[in-house]
């Protein structure tokens, strides 16, 4: 299944959840009109469907294989887009604790 199949069943399925649905239906029409779509939509896509039940309800409704076949190709496509953050730089830094920032040397 690729990922225009898979945005094509969550569509169908998210029937009962419009926030879903309006997310589900614009990638799909990104995707038929060959348009990129950015990762962000895509996030939006997989957070709104776990939010609102609809991946509990794909996983139940089929097989565990079928399920990771329509899940898949989004996730794969996020997985491939989404930048990695890292959470080394992300904590803030005392300069004189940090050996590679301090201005003196610690003593001996």
């Amino acid at each position: 299944m690729d990922i225009k199949d898979a945005t094509l069943v969550m569509l169908s399925e998210s029937a009962d959840h419009p926030a879903v649905a309006s997310i589900a239906q614009s990638v799909y029409d990104r995707l038929a009109n060959n348009e990129p779509v950015d990762y962000r939509l895509l996030d939006q896509l997989i957070g709104e469907a776990s939010g609102k039940g609809v991946l509990r309800a794909l996983h139940a409704k089929y097989h565990p294989t079928a399920y990771e076949a329509i899940i898949s190709p989004i996730l794969t496509e996020l997985g491939r887009q989404k930048p990695i953050r890292s959470q080394r730089y992300a904590k803030p830094v005392d300069p004189e604790t940090d050996p590679l920032l301090a201005t003196a040397w610690p003593p001996r």
